[in-house]
């Protein structure tokens, strides 16, 4: 079912969301004192690209770096890729066969507002099988 939800959510959202996070993390990468941005970016944009099936986690090791960075971060850019989150999962909520996607951007939202200190891993490693 993953496989599936992730075939739809990419040819729909996924792949237009993940060239946008691309586009940004050069730009980022271009101006060299917000390279950390740019490879944040990299990462949700792998995230955006096939989120079914994996979730984000707080590193352990993340410091006041990353909360003084996630500010910074949401100043600039993380409200504006929030709202579009919100816009696209509301808009994709509106059919039925949108709304496990809606529910996708939703869960994107709060790695899109604060990308430093967190990880991204499959399901099973967040939560341990059972």
């Amino acid at each position: 079912m993953r496989f599936i939800l992730n075939v739809i959510w990419l040819v729909l959202c996924g792949l237009w969301m993940a060239i946008g996070y691309v586009i940004a993390g050069l730009v980022c990468c271009v101006l060299i004192v917000t390279i950390p941005f740019g490879i944040a970016s990299f990462r949700i944009a792998s995230y955006a690209l096939w989120p079914f099936g994996r979730t984000t986690v707080e590193r352990r090791d993340a410091g006041a770096g990353s909360l003084i960075g996630n500010v910074i971060w949401i100043v600039f850019a993380g409200w504006w890729l929030a709202l579009g989150h919100i816009f696209t999962g509301i808009a994709l909520c509106c059919t039925i066969i949108g709304i496990p996607l809606g529910i996708a951007n939703f869960k994107l939202i709060p790695v899109s507002l604060m990308p430093l200190g967190r990880e991204i891993v499959s399901t099973d490693e967040a939560f341990g099988r059972w």
